[in-house]
Order: structure tokens, then sequence, then C-alpha cells
């Protein structure tokens, strides 16, 4: 069984498309992900627009509202099944989101219990078999596995498996366990 942490935003709740939503509502703009290949959101914003973002951030509605990536409710479903879920947030970026993260999580992925909730500011303090994150940087300190879930700003980063959609992880997933259980077995074959 191994254990598999998960990130929240950009990984199984759409924040991307959560700001994109409010910024276009609120600055009259109509930027898409495509706008952001390489880049965040705030690579592009003016200091007022980044006010008007950080006031999004800071209303505890817009974490509650945030609709769900498709296909992560499933496979998480089937990986439960076999593999330990953690979900882990590095929430404390945003203090005001730890509450609502904590709802939203309960609403859209029952099946995950709160104890298996990491609200965190660095992920290196998770003890996983891996990580499946839309930020590179948190895995040069993890000592598992960093699986890059595609997103626009991350889009030219190389060097780590990547996904682009749930079931993909599902397929990776299977294949790196396959990989890992067998270097498993051939190292305690050779004791």
């Amino acid at each position: 069984m191994a254990r598999i942490a998960i990130d929240m935003d950009e990984v199984i709740a759409d924040a991307l498309g959560g700001l994109l939503d409010y910024y276009n509502r609120e600055c009259n703009t109509s930027h898409t992900p495509d706008d952001l290949v390489g880049k965040k959101l705030t690579d592009i914003l003016t200091e007022k627009e980044f006010n008007i973002i950080e006031n999004a951030l800071a209303e505890e509605e817009f974490w509650l509202d945030l609709k769900v990536i498709d296909g992560s409710q499933d496979v998480i479903e089937r990986l439960s099944e076999k593999h330990e879920i953690f979900i882990s947030t590095a929430a404390m970026e945003v203090p005001v989101s730890l509450r609502p993260k904590f709802h939203w999580l309960q609403e859209h992925f029952p099946s995950i219990h709160h104890l298996n909730y990491i609200f965190c500011g660095h992920k290196y303090i998770v003890r996983a078999d891996y990580l499946i994150d839309d930020n590179p940087r948190h895995f040069s300190t993890f000592e598992g596995q960093g699986i890059l879930f595609d997103s626009p700003h991350n889009r030219l980063v190389e060097g780590y498996p990547r996904a682009r959609s749930w079931h993909e992880i599902e397929d990776l997933l299977l294949e790196l366990e396959e990989s890992r259980l067998s270097k498993l077995a051939s190292g305690a074959a050779k004791i």
C-alpha cells in the first residue's frame, strides 16, 4: 500500500478557474488559462488588479465555491481502495482558506477522513511515497516521488513525471508503483 499526498489548489480544486472568473468579472477582461502558459495570474496583474485578487482570496465563499477538477473524485475513490490518501495543502499561505478548505473537502471528498488532511506551509514534512502537486517547488525537498499535475503556470517545467488529467494520474501511479514494488522485491531478494 502506497501513501499518496495530493495537493488541493489546481489539482483537485479549480482555484485558477475560480480566480480567472473573479478577475475577468471584476476587471472586465476575458483572460483564459492559455494566456498564462509559463506564468502565474499574478504575473499579469497591475497593483490595483492584484488587490482585487487578494480580496477574492480573503473571502471564505471564494474557497467554498471552487469547482472540482474533472475526474479527481472518481480516481481518488479508486486509489483509496488500495492506497493511503492524504490531502496536503499549503493553506498557511492564505490562512483564511483553512476553514473553507476543510468544509470543501468534507463536501466533495467525504471518503477521505479529516484526519488525513494536512494543512501546512512547507510540504517537506509530508512523509509519503508520492506527492501530486502543480507546484514543482515542493518536490525539491520531498523525499518521495513528485508527480507534476499540469497547469498553465508549470507547462514549461521539465524533470518530473507529468499528468494532464486524473486518468493520467491513475495510469502513471500504476506504472510508478509497479516499478517501486519491483525494486523493493529485488532489494529484499539480495538480502
